[in-house]
């Protein structure tokens, strides 16, 4: 045993990466975070924390910085079938529980990673993607950028759905059915969301999207893609009427308005899915590097804090006492252990809530009966909706910070 600080290396800047890395270094430990974009302006991150994802940054004690930063509440969720309101359920869900809140993700990392730079054990590696993993007797010993190598007690890979460390480390991902492509759309913000800012859910013939109100000020649009789409994406130059058709009249009309304002959409190829194994000597993946969660009410952010959570819990003891290898070594499946049934259960309800929108999409049959008997489906369905949510925003199981 030395008395030296072990070194992590966490590869990724995103939520998880940052997250972990500042409350780390709060706790004494020597931590190099690695990003290979530039900066964090990607075309698309997710922002919706649900109660769980609140809690957690509550817990790590990171309240204060999301108030600091550009976020919104959400109002309300309402659902549109066929041009019709379906229900509306209003925020929070929950009497006395805190409401969905949208926050800027950019601006999020960068006081995050502002505030871990105040820290003597705290070194950002911006514009450095990871090549390869270095190994020593069997194990992750760092990894391999351009520009050289960094050696490490501990690699965690936070690098996202399409981890490269991942694949490097050969740690296979069990592709889930519920894969998707989204075509993601900004556009100029609307007077109708001044007053509320709703999340809306519209399904008007074989055409399904979600619109909200970002924490930037302008509209985000999902759009999700069918196999049977007859437009080809690509060649579409002027997306507003497609919009507008598949619209109430007040949205059509801001559609067609502001067509110039419509962003050339991003295709997001979502995939869902679980790695058998979060983990390899000296090496641990967590956040969507080892679960990719589907869109559906924001998940992967919030699952990504709760990991956190349960990793720090199980690492940071050994890791300020420089533990052995083989210490930290037999921490890693313990966390997979304790975070894994949540992931399952929370994919499977949004599986769940995916197959209720593809049948509703369809069959016109459905939608026709949804739209024209709502006044009578309305309690019922609302109701129902509302169950599902639970676990959706608050977790499965209680997940403490103990460090």
């Amino acid at each position: 045993m030395t008395n030296k600080m072990s070194q992590v290396v966490i590869v990724g800047a995103g939520p998880t990466g940052a997250t972990l890395a500042l409350l780390l270094v709060k706790r004494g430990i020597t931590v190099k975070l690695v990003e290979a974009s530039r900066n964090f302006r990607r075309a698309f991150r997710g922002e919706g924390l649900m109660p769980s994802g609140l809690d957690a940054l509550a817990q790590m004690g990171l309240s204060p910085m999301l108030e600091r930063i550009p976020h919104q509440t959400l109002d309300a969720w309402e659902f549109l079938i066929e041009g019709r309101s379906l229900f509306r359920v209003d925020e929070p869900i929950e009497s006395g529980g805190k409401p969905c809140t949208l926050v800027s993700q950019p601006a999020l990392l960068e006081a995050l990673i502002d505030e871990a730079s105040t820290y003597a054990n705290f070194e950002f590696v911006q514009n450095a993607p990871v090549q390869d993993l270095l190994w020593r007797d069997g194990r992750v010993s760092g990894v391999k950028l351009g520009s050289g190598e960094i050696y490490a007690d501990l690699v965690v890979a936070a690098d996202g759905r399409n981890s490269i460390v991942r694949q490097r480390a050969n740690l296979s991902l069990e592709q889930k059915s519920q894969s998707f492509d989204i075509l993601w759309f900004k556009l100029a913000d609307s007077p109708h969301f001044e007053s509320e800012n709703i999340f809306y859910s519209i399904l008007q013939g074989h055409h399904a999207f979600g619109l909200f109100r970002s924490s930037e000020g302008n509209l985000q649009l999902g759009w999700a893609l069918r196999d049977r789409d007859s437009v080809n994406w690509k060649q579409v130059d002027d997306w507003s009427e497609i919009l507008a058709s598949a619209s109430p009249p007040w949205l059509a009309e801001h559609f067609r308005q502001n067509a110039k304002t419509i962003d050339r959409p991003v295709l997001l190829s979502v995939v869902v899915g679980r790695c058998s194994h979060w983990y390899t000597p000296g090496l641990l993946l967590l956040g969507d590097a080892a679960h990719p969660m589907s869109p559906i009410r924001a998940q992967g952010i919030n699952m990504a804090l709760r990991d956190i959570i349960v990793a720090a819990n199980h690492l940071v003891g050994l890791l300020q006492e420089a533990a052995e290898h083989t210490a930290i070594d037999a921490a890693l499946p313990k966390i997979q252990a304790e975070r894994e049934p949540e992931i399952i259960r929370v994919q499977q309800l949004q599986a769940q809530e995916a197959a209720q929108a593809d049948l509703l999409e369809k069959s016109a049959f459905i939608r026709w009966g949804a739209s024209s008997l709502a006044p009578l489906l309305r309690y019922p369905i609302r109701q129902s909706w509302i169950a599902r949510q639970r676990q959706l925003r608050q977790g499965v199981t209680p997940v403490k910070l103990t460090v």
